[in-house]
């Protein structure tokens, strides 16, 4: 069973499979600790205001006759960590593409509702999705850099915007904030591919913050990653939040509880079933399959 529902598009990750969720263990023993920290999140981050950058309604996505997403409405905050969580094939991947239209480039993909970013509804005629994925970031499951250099890699987005100016400042800039720079500093001629697997999904992150996009979507991005890999970028998911609006689709629970300020929790026949502050969702969840999925009983 795959993570993600719908066919592969791009050399980056493979977008969902419209599936059933998988089955709970036959030992009875619940899947995940069903007391999960969520201590180690800032309380004026959680509890916070803010406006919203993203807003669904109603939104509907199918794969010719499959339904991927079932009335989904909900508003993503501005400069927070939004975790999308759920079992395997129930829309969170899909709800993530339809964000900045990557669901256009699968042509069994069907998109009913509204979906808006900063007031303006992606799916109006006169938006140009390449402009829109110039704003809205994306950061897939396995580390995609192309393959060139580390250099070209993170300059990539700004020439073909001819976005040059003062381009080595740019590079150096986004590699910082990737927490890559002291890491690569003397080697930026050195191919992409010659990195590890964490330091390239840094690398990718760099790449698409490069170009100062507002909102950075991220499917799964730690899940091909060691322990280590894995905590330097929860880390610096976090960091990023000072800046942009984050919104990570994963299948740890765990994870989410640590680095996110709100939950969104798909289920099943790809339904949105409880969106909120991730403190409330794992320590109070307002649904019975919430807390029946949270703590172990199916996923």
């Amino acid at each position: 069973m795959t993570d993600n529902d719908t066919p592969r598009t791009d050399g980056g990750t493979d977008p969902q499979t419209a599936e059933t969720a998988s089955t709970p263990d036959p030992s009875g023993e619940p899947l995940v600790d069903s007391s999960i920290d969520v201590e180690g999140r800032s309380e004026s981050a959680s509890t916070a205001t803010a406006r919203s950058v993203i807003e669904a309604r109603h939104l509907d996505v199918f794969y010719d006759d499959v339904q991927a997403l079932d009335d989904v409405s909900m508003e993503i905050p501005a400069k927070q960590v939004t975790a999308m969580i759920g079992p395997s094939g129930c829309g969170k991947s899909t709800f993530l593409r339809c964000i900045n239209r990557m669901n256009d480039l699968i042509d069994t993909a069907r998109v009913e509702g509204e979906l808006y970013f900063e007031g303006k509804n992606v799916y109006d005629e006169d938006v140009d999705p390449v402009a829109l994925r110039r704003q809205i970031g994306m950061v897939f499951q396995h580390p995609n850099p192309f393959p060139k250099s580390i250099y070209d890699n993170v300059a990539y987005g700004l020439r073909i915007q001819d976005d040059d100016d003062n381009l080595d400042e740019k590079v150096e800039t986004a590699l910082k904030r990737a927490a890559l720079w002291d890491e690569v500093s003397d080697q930026l001629d050195k191919s992409a591919l010659d990195l590890s697997g964490g330091q390239q999904q840094r690398l990718c992150i760099a790449r698409a913050i490069a170009v100062d996009p507002d909102v950075i979507l991220m499917d799964e991005p730690a899940s091909a990653l060691d322990p280590i890999a894995t905590s330097k970028i929860e880390d610096l998911i976090e960091e990023l939040a000072e800046d942009y609006t984050v919104v990570i689709v994963t299948h740890n629970m765990q994870q989410a509880a640590r680095i996110s300020d709100k939950t969104a929790v798909f289920l099943t026949g790809g339904e949105l079933v409880e969106f909120g502050d991730t403190e409330s969702i794992f320590e109070n969840p307002e649904s019975q399959r919430v807390e029946d999925y949270i703590t172990g009983k199916f996923g």
